[in-house]
C-alpha cells in the first residue's frame, strides 16, 4: 500500500548524516533544512514555526531531528482531533533515540519501529497495548479499518487486565501478535478456527456489514473493487444511491470498499467523482484492453463486472453484479487487501502553478502542496529552477521560454496518461503566463482525452504586487497591466492601450519592458507617456523581485531611460495621484497612491492638458 512520504526536518548540519540514512529507508521523502545552517538539503526554510505547522495542516507525517519539547510547543495550537494527526516523531542528532510524540492512531508507533530499526537503536515506545502485544489495536496497518475506534480504549485496557479474545476472520497481523488468544489454533488450522466460549472479547475480520459491540473490535480489510460502466449522463446522486443499495443488497461494509474502477473514457465523469468523495476512496481507470474475459456466460457481457474483476485481481471472486439499476454496477472480493493506487492509472491532473516571482517564501502552501504531491514538472528551466528540488520519483520536463504551446500540448498529453502533472510559471500563471497558453491549445486544439483531465490554476504572487509591496503601495487606486512584448500582439495595438491608460491616469505596471531583441519599444511607451503625464511622475523599477540581486528603484518619467530596464524588470508609472514620501535614513523613499482620487489636485498630469 502506497503512504505519504514523510519530511524529515533539520536545524542543523550536524543533523544531515542522520537525516540522510532515514530519508534513503522512505523513497519519496524530503529533507528540509533550516536557510543559512543547512546546505544540500530538498527544500529549505526560514520559519521552522510555520514549515511544521504546514506539513502537519497537510497531513504530512513528520520526522524532526531536534529536542521533542520545541516540536510540541510548535504544534500545540493545532491539536484538536487525534484521528486527524499525521505521524510526528522526534529523532535525536546523533541517532540515538527516536520518539514517537502525536499520530497514534495513524501508525506513529510503526513508523518509529522503522526509523529505529535503520539506525540500529531501539525506539522509545511508550503506548503499552503496542509493548506487550506487539500490534496497534487503534491503527491497523493499511488496507484495514476499525469501525469503532471509539471501544478500542476500553477494549485494550481489559485486555491488559487479563481478558482473552477470540480471533474471527483472517488477518495475519492479528493472528501473528502477542495477542491473548483464548485457545491456540490447532495444527493446521486456519485463524477463522480459533474458537474459545470462554472468552470475553472478540476480534472480528470481515467485508461484512456487521454491528460493533463494546466487547467486539471490528476490522474491514479493504478486499472489495467496485466496477462501474455505461454511466453517460447519469446525476452523481443516482449513483451514490444505486451504490449504497447494493452494498446494502449484499450486506457489504462501505469501509472494506478499497476503490471505483472504470474505464478510460469515463475519466472525469462527475458522478465517480461523487462517488469516490462520499466512500473516500480511489477511483482507478482501465483500458477495455487490459479488461479480463469472463467464462460466465450470466456476466460475459457485463462490462462491470469485467472491471471488477480485472481490478480485484487472481483468485478474485464475483460478489454481486446488477444491471437492473440505473448503474451498471459490480463488485468483486479480492484474495488480499487492495492496493489501489497500483492498479490501473488515476484520473489526470493538471495544475498550473504560479511559484511568484523568487524563491520558496514566494510560494503559497497551496503551490508548494501542488509541488510536492505531483509526479512530473513541466516548465521552462529557470523557472523550474525557481520552483526547487524534485523528490525521489519525480520527473522534470525542460523547455526553452518561447516554447508555451508545445509545453502546454505536452503537459496535457502527460496529464492524460495518468500523471499528476505541476506546470511551473513565475510570478501568477494567469498574467501573462502559462494558464492562459493551456486553455488556448485546450480551445483549438480539443483533443478527446484532455476532456477527462483534472485543471485547475494555483494562483501565484505577481511581480506588480512583488515590485509594489517593496516600494510601498503604488498600486493602491485603479491600475492597469500592459506587456510591451509584440510577439503575440500588433504593436499598433500596445500603443493604443498605453495612450488609452495614460489618459484614464490609471497607473500601469509594464511587464516585459525590453529584451535584446526589442530594444524600442520602451522608448516609444515612455514618448506616449509624456505626452500626457507631467515627467515628474514616480516611476518604480523592481528587477530580480524575490532572487540574488533584488533592487528596486525610484526616478520620475522624465528622468526613466529604456536602458534602466531588462526584460528581468518591472516597471511601475503612477498616475497623477501617485506620491513619494521621504524616509528618514539612508535617501530611501515611500511611493503610494491614494485610495481617494482629488479632481483638484491632478499633480501627476501634463501642465499643459
Amino acid at each position: 500500500m502506497n503512504r505519504v512520504p514523510p519530511a524529515i526536518v533539520i536545524l542543523g548540519q550536524n543533523s544531515q548524516p542522520i537525516a540522510k540514512k532515514i530519508s534513503a529507508h522512505f523513497p519519496g521523502s524530503q529533507i528540509y533544512g533550516l536557510t543559512d545552517r543547512t546546505s544540500n538539503t530538498n527544500i529549505n526554510f526560514s520559519n521552522f514555526g510555520e514549515t511544521l505547522r504546514e506539513l502537519f495542516a497537510t497531513e504530512t507525517p513528520i520526522i524532526a531531528i531536534c529536542a521533542a519539547g520545541i516540536i510540541i510547543r510548535t504544534l500545540a495550537p493545532l491539536l484538536s482531533d487525534k484521528r486527524a494527526e499525521p505521524p510526528v516523531l522526534a529523532v535525536a542528532e546523533d541517532g540515538s533515540a527516536v520518539v514517537p510524540l502525536l499520530g497514534g492512531l495513524h501508525g506513529v508507533n510503526d513508523l518509529a519501529r522503522e526509523i529505529a530499526a535503520a539506525l540500529g537503536v531501539q525506539p522509545a515506545i511508550t503506548t503499552t497495548g503496542d509493548i506487550r502485544f506487539r500490534t496497534a489495536l487503534l491503527s491497523p496497518p493499511q488496507g484495514y479499518y476499525l469501525a469503532n475506534p471509539d471501544d478500542a480504549k476500553t477494549f485494550i485496557s481489559n485486555l491488559l487486565a487479563g481478558a482473552k479474545v477470540r480471533l474471527e476472520g483472517a488477518a495475519s497481523w492479528l493472528s501473528e501478535s502477542n495477542l491473548p488468544l483464548a485457545q491456540p489454533a490447532p495444527t493446521g488450522a486456519t485463524p477463522t478456527e480459533r474458537i474459545a466460549i470462554d472468552a470475553k472479547l472478540t476480534i472480528r475480520v470481515t467485508e461484512k456489514a456487521v454491528l460493533p459491540t463494546a466487547d467486539c473490535l471490528v476490522y474491514h480489510p479493504k478486499k472489495l473493487a467496485v466496477g462501474l460502466a455505461n454511466l453517460s449522463n447519469m446525476q452523481p446522486e443516482i449513483a451514490l444511491s444505486c451504490v449504497r443499495e447494493l452494498l446494502a443488497k449484499t450486506n457489504l461494509a462501505a469501509a472494506a470498499i478499497a476503490g471505483f474502477f472504470a474505464l478510460k473514457d469515463e475519466m472525469g465523469n462527475p458522478a465517480l467523482e461523487a462517488v469516490s468523495a462520499y466512500f473516500k476512496v480511489p477511483v482507478r481507470f482501465f483500458n477495455r484492453s487490459e479488461l479480463v474475459e469472463l467464462n460466465s456466460m450470466e456476466f460475459i457481457e457485463n462490462q462491470a463486472a469485467q472491471i471488477a474483476l480485472t481490478a480485484a485481481g487472481a483468485n478474485s471472486q464475483l460478489i454481486e453484479c446488477d444491471r437492473t439499476l440505473a448503474l451498471n454496477c459490480a463488485i468483486a472480493l479480492a484474495a488480499e487487501p487492495i492496493d489501489a493506487s497500483a492498479i490501473g492509472v488515476s484520473r489526470g491532473q493538471l495544475a498550473i502553478v504560479g511559484t511568484g516571482p523568487g524563491g520558496a517564501p514566494w510560494m503559497s502552501p497551496e503551490v508548494k502542496q501542488i509541488l510536492r504531491e505531483a509526479t512530473d514538472w513541466v516548465g521552462y528551466k529557470f523557472y523550474l529552477d525557481l520552483a526547487g528540488t524534485l523528490r525521489e520519483g519525480q520527473n522534470r520536463h525542460d523547455s526553452d521560454n518561447r516554447e508555451e504551446i508545445d509545453r502546454a500540448h505536452f503537459a496535457l498529453d502527460l496529464a492524460a496518461s495518468g500523471k499528476s502533472v505541476a506546470v511551473v510559471s513565475s510570478g501568477d500563471p494567469g498574467i501573462f503566463a502559462m494558464a492562459a497558453a493551456v486553455f488556448e491549445v485546450i480551445d483549438f486544439d480539443a483533443k478527446p482525452e484532455w476532456q477527462g483531465i483534472d485543471i485547475r490554476v494555483a494562483p501565484g504572487i505577481s511581480a506588480m504586487q512583488a515590485a509594489a509591496a517593496a516600494i510601498g503601495a503604488p498600486l493602491g487606486h485603479d491600475f492597469c497591466v500592459i506587456s510591451l512584448s509584440d510577439i503575440l500582439k500588433p504593436w499598433e495595438v500596445i500603443e493604443q492601450r498605453i495612450s488609452a491608460a495614460a489618459i484614464a491616469d490609471f497607473a500601469i505596471a509594464f511587464y516585459n519592458p525590453i529584451s535584446k531583441q526589442r530594444i524600442w519599444q520602451l522608448a516609444r511607451a515612455i514618448e506616449i507617456l509624456l505626452q500626457t503625464r507631467d515627467p515628474k511622475t514616480p516611476v518604480v523599477l523592481g528587477r530580480n523581485l524575490g532572487r540574488p540581486g533584488q533592487s528596486v528603484r525610484v526616478c520620475t518619467l522624465g528622468e526613466f531611460q529604456p536602458e534602466d530596464a531588462d526584460m528581468r524588470t518591472l516597471v511601475i508609472v503612477g498616475s497623477s495621484q501617485t506620491r513619494i514620501i521621504p524616509r528618514k535614513y539612508g535617501g530611501d523613499v515611500w511611493v503610494y497612491t491614494p485610495r481617494r482620487y482629488d479632481l483638484s489636485s491632478q499633480s501627476g498630469l501634463h501642465p499643459d492638458l
